[in-house]
């Protein structure tokens, strides 16, 4: 039997429950404007996109990976959040034993006002920067655009029928010296280096331990999946896990294929998480006023 997919039941179930588990990915911030990690055709200047997130490609070019991680910088900060991460910071508000597990490294749910002790960024944040040479070194929540005056050409703006010219792989990169890159203030020899989860690196262990922790503590209600297919480990396991503790899921998503698997007891909604999530919490939350600015 397919899932269930009235908002009326969903809305009861919510009211009714206490312990509730999300995990959110890239469909979340899509209503914000931001293109997906792989971005259209996976290429950046012609690279594939995950070619460049990992700590060989920093120590072989770390001008190049800067200049990209400046310009996913730029447009993070530039996107505003919508009003899906303002309905899961409302609930996280309300509901005392709620946790969000968010796989986006964008920072907008920080900056929708969401409680950080309710909020676990598994892929860490763009918006951090740490030291290459692991000394401990870790600048949180750094607005600067550009970084530094040497990445300015990844924080410009062009009109929408014009290409930025570091998009364009057909124009030279801006020739960067190592040494204007940013560098470590405390072990003063490393340079620093985006604060996301590279491919090859592990997840910080203290964080999945935590995680685990809470899905341990008891039953849990409902586990909502908002924008994403939970396709990479460790989030495929933690809806799995969640169910084994009783909960329904919920999955939020456009894609009709992402409700495969779900039994008759669980809810799919097909849809913008932007406009659903509020409409889903609503019992809950209220009604969710317009975001400002």
């Amino acid at each position: 039997m397919a899932p269930r997919t009235s908002i009326d039941e969903f809305k009861e179930l919510v009211n009714s429950s206490d312990r509730i588990l999300a995990l959110c990915g890239a469909g979340l911030s899509a209503a914000s404007g931001l293109p997906t990690f792989r971005g259209a055709g996976g290429l950046w200047r012609n690279h594939e996109s995950t070619s460049l997130a990992t700590p060989e490609a920093f120590q072989r070019d770390p001008a190049l990976v800067w200049l990209f991680y400046a310009w996913r910088r730029h447009m993070a900060l530039k996107a505003k959040p919508n009003r899906g991460h303002y309905a899961l910071a409302e609930l996280a508000k309300k509901k005392d034993n709620f946790l969000c597990l968010t796989q986006n490294v964008d920072g907008l749910s920080p900056r929708a006002g969401h409680p950080q002790s309710k909020l676990r960024l598994l892929h860490g944040s763009i918006l951090d920067h740490k030291c290459f040479n692991e000394c401990g070194y870790v600048d949180r929540n750094n607005l600067s655009d550009p970084v530094c005056p040497a990445l300015a050409p990844a924080a410009q703006d062009y009109p929408p029928d014009q290409t930025l010219p570091l998009l364009d792989p057909n124009v030279p990169v801006p020739p960067i010296r190592v040494e204007d890159l940013p560098h470590c203030p405390n072990c003063r020899t490393g340079l620093l280096r985006p604060g996301v989860v590279w491919f090859g690196e592990g997840l910080d262990e203290l964080m999945l331990m935590e995680i685990e922790n809470w899905i341990m503590r008891g039953r849990i209600d409902i586990m909502i999946v908002v924008g994403t297919a939970a396709a990479v480990y460790p989030a495929a396991g933690y809806t799995r896990k969640a169910q084994r503790k009783g909960a329904v899921v919920a999955v939020v998503n456009p894609d009709a294929d992402s409700g495969a698997g779900l039994s008759h007891n669980d809810f799919f909604f097909q849809g913008d998480a932007a406009e659903i999530l509020p409409q889903l919490f609503e019992g809950v939350i209220g009604t969710l006023d317009e975001p400002v600015g």
